[in-house]
Formats: C-alpha cells, sequence, structure tokens
C-alpha cells in the first residue's frame, strides 16, 4: 500500500515537471522550429494566429526547463494601435503589464503553473520594456522580441546586440499590423536573410491554426 502512495506521489511530481509538448501544425512551423534550433538569431514574420509567438514561447519554455538557459528574455515595443507608455496611466509595472500578458500566457500555457510560477519567481523569466534594454547584455539566455512590426530598425538592431554569450534571439513580427510609420522589421527580414547563423522564416495565412475563420477573413481582407 505504501508503495502504491509512493508511486502516486512520484507520478504527481513528474506531472508538474512535464511540459506541454511543441507540435507543429503546418510545414512552415516545422520549419520555423529548426531554424530556431540551428541559428543563433531566428526572425519570423507571420499573420496573427499564425504561431510565430506560440512557437518562440514553447521552445523558450522547453529550453529553460531543459538546461539549454539560465532564463527567458521577453521584451516587445510598448506601443499598440496608436497609443504608447506615456499616454497610459499608473507605474512602470502596471503600465507594461498588458503589453507583455500574451507571451506570458503562451509560455505559462507550455509550462503549468507550478513550473512556471517557479522560474517566474527565482527571475528566470523576466519581462522587459524594450525602451529600457540599451546598455544591457544577456548571458545565457534566450531572447524573445515580439510585436517587432512596432520597432524600428535602430531598436532591432540594439534589441539583437544585447545578445550576449551563449545566447539566443527570436524575434517576431506581422508587417501588416504595424501601429508605427517607422517600422524597420521587413528591412531587417530582407537585409538579414541568407546571414551566417541567422535563419528568416515566413509564416503564412495557411499556417493559421487559432480559428479557421481568421485564415478566410484575411484573405478576403487582404485580397485586391
Amino acid at each position: 500500500m505504501a508503495s502504491r502512495k509512493r508511486e502516486k506521489r512520484l507520478e504527481k511530481q513528474k506531472a508538474k515537471l512535464s511540459l506541454k509538448e511543441l507540435e507543429p501544425k503546418t510545414e512552415n512551423q516545422h520549419d520555423y522550429i529548426v531554424s530556431i534550433c540551428e541559428n543563433d538569431v531566428a526572425i519570423c514574420s507571420g499573420p496573427a494566429g499564425s504561431g510565430k509567438s506560440y512557437i518562440a514561447a514553447g521552445y523558450a519554455a522547453h529550453s529553460l526547463h531543459g538546461g539549454m538557459f539560465d532564463r527567458i528574455i521577453v521584451t516587445r515595443p510598448l506601443v499598440s494601435a496608436g497609443q504608447d507608455i506615456g499616454s497610459l496611466p499608473a507605474e512602470l509595472n502596471e503600465k507594461i503589464a498588458p503589453y507583455l500578458l500574451p507571451m506570458q500566457e503562451n509560455i505559462k500555457g507550455f509550462m503549468g503553473r507550478a513550473n512556471y510560477g517557479q522560474y517566474a519567481n527565482s527571475g528566470q523569466i523576466q519581462y522587459e520594456p524594450l525602451e529600457l534594454l540599451r546598455g544591457r547584455t544577456f548571458d545565457y539566455s534566450i531572447m524573445i522580441l515580439d510585436e517587432a512590426q512596432n520597432t524600428s530598425l535602430d531598436q532591432i538592431k540594439m534589441f539583437i546586440s544585447r545578445m550576449g554569450r551563449d545566447s539566443k534571439v527570436i524575434i517576431n513580427g506581422d508587417p501588416n499590423q504595424s501601429d508605427i510609420h517607422c517600422s524597420g522589421f521587413a528591412e531587417v527580414m530582407d537585409k538579414l536573410e541568407g546571414c551566417h547563423g541567422v535563419g528568416v522564416s515566413r509564416l503564412e495565412i495557411s499556417d493559421i491554426q487559432r480559428n479557421g475563420v481568421i485564415g478566410r477573413i484575411l484573405n478576403r481582407l487582404e485580397s485586391h
């Protein structure tokens, strides 16, 4: 009887330690995962729901849990539909929380509440405003820049240059959803394609898995 109880406890512990698998749903998603694995810098464009942020979060969660990196650094420009950080009330942490919530939910979805809480409380998962990264260096880290279509060329250069020893950079964005007039995301993708150590991936409307109707709507709205 005691041994059976012990086995059950061990099973529960294993369940807490296990992460949700990162499984590509399309060929392009598979290629994006391979690109992240094989390169120091992985850049991906794609429409909403195509899996670019989901894949980045899943890879980061598994990499941290597997000991490949010491921490996850998540950032994004604090711009949304024409409203910047300065126009919002509250303190800095309260201001940035709504911007970083989508990636936080993705990472937590892979890790589970117990694992996520442990890593977050130990400072191994950090959410930082892009605007405050200048001058910092992140060693042994997996660094994610989400919503990169709302960044300038100089901001993307600054972010990549924060990469320290044995770190990896992932940059995601949707060029069709930019809220600024000087986005450098598309230019970065074009200029870095073929650069050694950099992988450039492009997800399409056909890769959208969130809800089938999204792809049909985007096809209609973006058709000429």
